[in-house]
Formats: structure tokens, C-alpha cells, sequence
């Protein structure tokens, strides 16, 4: 199973949200160049980027941030936030990345969901972010009526390379992650799922190993907060 330390980045600067709140952040010390390095060194092979500004904006923010990361760390580097054209993936995929993840632009315009995976073979990823089973978007400001099982199955044969999957409610709580809903998400998806949110002891890392139609798991709060250890997590990074 793939292990993601997760790198949220607003105003250049490593930052963790709880529940998406932009009002009840973290800041933390270490610039996001320097945690994915860190990250390397510790010999973790993926990295989960979320780029708060772009989620906001709807614009490739941080794009020169997430060259030099995947240049100095050599990662492989999924990255979501403000993707909503196909310059913008374009941007990233000439950055090395390995996955481009669309959440509301792909929500909101599934036929740009469709055209980006067949023009982009293999590279992007479905964020599906949801509170009490219903989509949100736009950084976690908008919400749908949506049913987050309901927009899968329209867009299952689309060609999507990977899903993430964030229940809102348990993102940067460490009370664990939504495993009974993510479960739901995975036994219908074509593609494998990664489980975001919550995560707070290498346990949750151990009983999501064990599920079906798992890639990954993506752990952010837990490993700034010194929850987990390093180097029990990586072991567990196949």
C-alpha cells in the first residue's frame, strides 16, 4: 500500500485545516521544499499536495513550489487544488508530477473530467471531498445536493487513473477516517481509491491495508503532530 504525507500549502508556507476551515489552520516551520525533502530522506516514495491558494482561486498558485519539490525530492507527487482548465494540468504534468487530481472543476463539468482523461492518459485523479455523503467544492466552501456514490457511477467509465477520497468531517480531526464510507466509495469504483482524513495512528494505516480496492492512505495532521512515527509509517509504504 502507498503511503501519502500530505503538504498543504497557502501563502508558500506548510499548513493544516481542520474540517476545511481556512479560519482554524496551522502554520508550521517548515517551508513545503523542505518537508517533502525531509520526507525523501525519511524514504517515503509518494507525496499528497493540496494547494489551498489555487483552491481558492481557481489558479495554479504554488505551480513553481511543486516544480522545485518534485525536482529536489524526486517523489512521485499527486497534486489537487484550483485545477479547472487543461493548461493547468498541463502546467503540472510538464512539472513532473505524477497525478493531477480534479475535484470541483470535475464536479461541476464532468464533461471536462471525461476530456481531460482522454487527453491526459493515465494522469488524473478524482477528488471527491463530501460532508454527510453530499459533494462540496471550492475549497470546501460550496456544497451539492450530489450524492458522492451517485456522481461516481456517472463518472465511472471515464478513465479516471485514481480516486481520493476526503470525508470533510474527519480531515485534520485524528479521530480516523471515515473507513465505512470509503468502503462504500471503493467497492463501486473502476479505479483504486486512496482514503484521506483523519488518519491518526499508524492502526488506521494497518485496518486500511486490509481493505479492498485500496492504493493508499494520506496522512497529514498526525505525522506534523508527532502522532506517528516515521518510521513505522514508512515500513508500511510497498
Amino acid at each position: 500500500m502507498k503511503i501519502f504525507p500530505a503538504i498543504d500549502i497557502k501563502d508558500k508556507k506548510c499548513v493544516r485545516l481542520v474540517k476545511g476551515d481556512f479560519d482554524n489552520k496551522t502554520e508550521y516551520k517548515n517551508s513545503p521544499v523542505y518537508q517533502a525533502k525531509s520526507y525523501k530522506d525519511q524514504g517515503f516514495k509518494n507525496l499528497h499536495i493540496v494547494d489551498l491558494d489555487g483552491a481558492l482561486t481557481g489558479e495554479t498558485v504554488n505551480v513553481d513550489i511543486v516544480y522545485e519539490i518534485v525536482k529536489k525530492s524526486n517523489l512521485k507527487v499527486e497534486i489537487g487544488g484550483g485545477i479547472r482548465n487543461f493548461e493547468s494540468i498541463k502546467k503540472y504534468i510538464d512539472a513532473g508530477v505524477e497525478k493531477v487530481i480534479l475535484g470541483s472543476a470535475a464536479i461541476k463539468n464532468k464533461d471536462f473530467l471525461k476530456d481531460a482523461c482522454l487527453k491526459f492518459p493515465g494522469k488524473i485523479a478524482l477528488g471527491l471531498d463530501a460532508k454527510n455523503g453530499k459533494l462540496s467544492m471550492s475549497g470546501w466552501k460550496e456544497s451539492s445536493n450530489k450524492s458522492t456514490l451517485d456522481f461516481l457511477k456517472e463518472v465511472n467509465n471515464y478513465g479516471v487513473s485514481r480516486l481520493i477520497f476526503t470525508d470533510i468531517e474527519k480531515d485534520g480531526t485524528k479521530e480516523s477516517p471515515n473507513f465505512a464510507e470509503t468502503s462504500k466509495v471503493a467497492s463501486i469504483s473502476n479505479c483504486p481509491v486512496i482514503i484521506s482524513g483523519g488518519v491518526s495512528s499508524i492502526n488506521d494505516v494497518i485496518k486500511a491495508r486490509n481493505m479492498e480496492n485500496i492504493e493508499g492512505i494520506i496522512v497529514g495532521k498526525a505525522i506534523y503532530d508527532g502522532d506517528i512515527k516515521l518510521e513505522e509509517l514508512v515500513k508500511e509504504d510497498a
